[in-house]
């Protein structure tokens, strides 16, 4: 049981991070890659470090959370679930539980395939590792959304028959001998006869057994749908608190403007709101 589970290891979290552990809370951070800070080359405006990277400013940042204690772990959080005083949070093949939650996601958009989410858990799945089994010697369709889908679709072609559909360009040089690769852009998934799948694309319609859908981002509306958002910005109050008590949003998430000083701020803010509502469930 954590105090906060953070997701999201850039500014935001990180910062969040670096205050809950100033405040002995006990920090899990829980993030699937820099995002877009990871690219920047150059940045002028952040305080005390001119003309840093975001790559360096990320490496001094985990630094630094790491010399307080705080632990992070690589890993796609799929789906959070409230479960009275305190929330379970699924990642990946492990399940993790905190009573606190701060979404640092930053601004990744993720649009569902029509179908998508109404055919999840029936032949529609977010993770290879956990549903794989269940099609084995079968036809399987990956939807990939990023090189994190490669390693994952090889572990499927181990099981069964795979065909590697590319939502977004990456690199796929490492997929195993025997997946066939589609360049084609999937639009749509459908249920036949409730025993295959099918997904639809600009050029084609593809039958399979199952469809994993493997992305380097969840939708917001999948992870926690309870949370209110709108125009794709959580919505908070002056403390950062959503709409869902011991859930808190912070950096670009919220929206506009997506600085990262103003990410470290929010974070620094969100992560002592979350140490007071701590103290009321005492």
């Amino acid at each position: 049981m954590y105090d906060v589970i953070i997701v999201g290891g850039s500014c935001a979290g990180l910062s969040a991070a670096m205050t809950a552990r100033m405040r002995n809370m006990e920090v899990l951070v829980l993030y699937a890659g820099d995002g877009s800070m990871g690219k920047i080359k150059q940045m002028d405006n952040y305080p005390g470090m001119p003309n840093v990277s975001g790559e360096e400013l990320l490496r001094i940042f985990r630094k630094q959370a790491e010399d307080l204690g705080v632990i992070s772990k690589k890993q796609l959080v799929q789906k959070i679930l409230p479960m009275g005083k305190s929330f379970s949070v699924l990642a990946e093949n492990d399940l993790y539980e905190a009573k606190s939650i701060i979404l640092a996601l930053g601004i990744a958009r993720v649009s569902p395939l029509t179908g998508e989410e109404e055919l999840l858990g029936q032949g529609v799945s977010y993770c290879a590792t956990c549903d794989g089994m269940f099609y084995r010697g079968k036809q399987m369709l990956v939807v990939a959304g990023g090189i994190e889908a490669v390693e994952e679709a090889n572990y499927l072609s181990e099981l069964g028959q795979v065909t590697y559909i590319i939502e977004k360009a990456h690199d796929t040089a490492a997929l195993a001998p025997g997946i066939k690769v589609i360049k084609e852009k999937p639009l749509a998934i459908h249920s036949i006869d409730n025993m295959r799948m099918m997904l639809k694309t600009d050029q084609n319609e593809h039958e399979a057994d199952g469809i994993f859908v493997l992305r380097p981002a969840v939708a917001m509306t999948q992870l926690l749908p309870e949370v209110i958002a709108q125009k794709g910005a959580v919505l908070a109050d002056d403390n950062l608190m959503t709409n869902i008590p011991g859930v808190f949003a912070a950096g670009d998430i919220l929206g506009a403007p997506w600085q990262a000083p103003k990410s470290v701020g929010d974070g620094n803010v969100a992560a002592l709101a979350a140490a007071s509502y701590l103290r009321t469930l005492k």
